[in-house]
């Protein structure tokens, strides 16, 4: 039995546009991204600044995931969210740059 927590992450070199776009329509989801691609650090799913429940962020947090988007991976207890920009760069050259320069101007 692994004692390894950290979910699956999928590659995202099998990731279509459709499913980033897909995941990438809920403002609570932007959000996060904003919050991570602005972020030094990986950040706790608690510290988030989002007004959902706790249930209601996991979910958003899993989508985001299976979209390619995030990695998490445990430190203690805490389940904590890296944003994947170096591979997701590789793949969708230039869209998360463009998702944070559309937000900005909005």
């Amino acid at each position: 039995m692994s004692t390894d927590r950290a979910p699956e992450h999928p590659d995202v070199r099998t990731i279509t546009l459709q499913q980033v776009l897909e995941a990438l329509v809920d403002p609570v989801r932007r959000s996060i991204v904003r919050q991570l691609f602005r972020s030094a650090a990986d950040i706790a799913c608690g510290a988030f600044d989002i007004a959902v429940s706790k249930s209601t962020a996991t979910h958003h947090f899993r989508v985001l995931r299976e979209a390619g988007l995030i990695r998490q991976h445990y430190v203690g207890t805490s389940r904590m969210n890296t944003l994947r920009r170096d591979e997701f760069d590789e793949v969708f050259p230039g869209l998360l740059d463009a998702l944070i320069a559309a937000e900005r101007d909005a």
